[in-house]
């Protein structure tokens, strides 16, 4: 994204790209970290709640460095949300749930982004305004990042939302072994965002889904003239 702006220049789309992550990092991330914290809650465990983060608040949520990664590489992060499986009935399940519900967050939004795309691709055909085509812009982006966040949460390894969906199938003594190298797996990670290693694949796989996404917000105004 930053690079984007020194290769092309200013140009509107481009400065539209860089709002709707500005709008992601404060208005979705929240959306996000309060989906973990409410499925906890509601699964009986209140340590994100007693912490403040069962909120909407974006200065609750928000991390610099993963900020910064929504800017550098599309993808990013917020600060994880506290959660004891202790006081799950079930922790294996209650953290897979609670681990899910993020990434899910981000599909649902990513599909009310692309609805309201939808509907300016119909205002722009009857206006032709720059308004128009610029709010299109704003909401198509918007939910792509929404999509690479949800993808890119989903990877099955830590600290990343995947990893504890992955708990469910792993036997605990794996599981907690990899979990050892947590900080050195996140390391690699963005090193293999940075260099585009991981990032090509990745980029292949949400345009896929997105297209998807896009498709079925499009089907209600498929019927519209």
């Amino acid at each position: 994204m930053i690079l984007d702006l020194i290769r092309n220049g200013f140009s509107v789309q481009t400065l539209v790209n860089f709002a709707a992550r500005i709008f992601v990092v404060f208005c979705i991330l929240p959306v996000h970290e309060y989906a973990h914290a409410l499925t906890a809650t509601k699964l009986g465990d209140d340590t994100a709640r007693l912490q403040g983060r069962l909120t909407l608040a974006p200065l609750a949520h928000l991390d610099l460095i993963g900020a910064l990664m929504i800017f550098l590489a599309g993808f990013g992060y917020a600060k994880p949300v506290p959660v004891n499986p202790r006081n799950f009935k079930n922790p294996k399940k209650g953290m897979a749930l609670t681990a899910f519900a993020g990434p899910l967050a981000n599909l649902i939004m990513a599909l009310v982004m692309a609805i309201l795309a939808n509907i300016c691709i119909i205002w722009h055909t009857k206006s032709g305004t720059t308004v128009s085509q610029v709010s299109y812009w704003f909401f198509f982006y918007a939910g792509y990042i929404n999509v690479s966040l949800a993808v890119f949460n989903l990877i099955p390894v830590p600290p990343l939302d995947g990893s504890r969906i992955l708990n469910l199938v792993l036997p605990s003594k794996y599981y907690f072994k990899i979990m050892q190298y947590e900080r050195y797996i996140v390391i690699v990670i963005f090193v293999l965002l940075l260099t585009g290693i991981l990032g090509r694949p990745l980029g292949a796989l949400m345009s896929v889904v997105y297209t998807g996404i896009m498709k079925l917000a499009g089907l209600p105004f498929s019927f519209i003239n």
